[in-house]
């Protein structure tokens, strides 16, 4: 008796194991085309708008619509890899008045939870840490388009956009003079077009 209860209860266990594995396995895994994708920023310098964009990135973008729940977002952006088409100005970026690349070289996003807004729009909830601050902060998301690759076989190739704003003085960005507003506004605008491609 003994003996059959074990084997059932093993074999109750064993098939939980292979149905959670298989929902697992659900969620399709997309490849960041790097050659395709930006992470751009704009910030008021008085009343003019600055723009920049981070160069090196790397990220893991695992989504499927029909699997929400078990999908989830991270990546990394290295801010050394900070450009706005001025070297003095990136230079100063990089320094402990602003982002102290030397201490903290890299801002990371990580995803808990995806839902979908509407069709074709999604809100990314996840962590922000830049520098030494992590903060809860929401991406949205828009599918701007899906197809089978014309030029990759037996890929899919799907394009999206994340555009948010957060407020640099949240993540100490921009210490002593530059804490103010005055010069440097609060508000930056972030913008990401990212072209991702999956096998089939």
């Amino acid at each position: 008796m003994d003996s059959t209860i074990k084997k059932l209860g093993l074999a109750v266990a064993l098939t939980l194991f292979i149905a959670v594995s298989v929902h697992a396995q659900d969620v399709t895994v997309w490849k960041v085309d790097k050659a395709h994708t930006s992470v751009n920023f704009s910030v008021n310098h008085f009343f003019s708008a600055v723009t920049g964009k981070f160069t090196i990135f790397n990220g893991n973008f695992n989504f499927d619509t029909n699997n929400l729940k078990e999908s989830n977002v991270d990546f990394t952006v290295s801010i050394k890899s900070v450009n706005t088409d001025n070297a003095k100005r990136d230079k100063h970026l990089q320094s402990g008045d602003f982002f102290d690349a030397n201490t903290y070289p890299n801002l990371v996003f990580k995803s808990f939870k995806i839902e979908m807004k509407s069709d074709n729009e999604y809100l990314i909830h996840g962590k922000l840490t830049i520098k030494d601050k992590t903060k809860e902060v929401i991406l949205p998301m828009k599918i701007t388009g899906k197809m089978v690759h014309p030029m990759k076989k037996n890929t899919l190739l799907m394009g999206i956009v994340i555009n948010t704003t957060i407020n640099r003085t949240d993540f100490g960005i921009g210490t002593g003079d530059w804490a103010t507003t005055m010069v440097v506004g609060n508000e930056v605008r972030i913008h990401i077009p990212m072209e991702l491609n999956s096998k089939k």
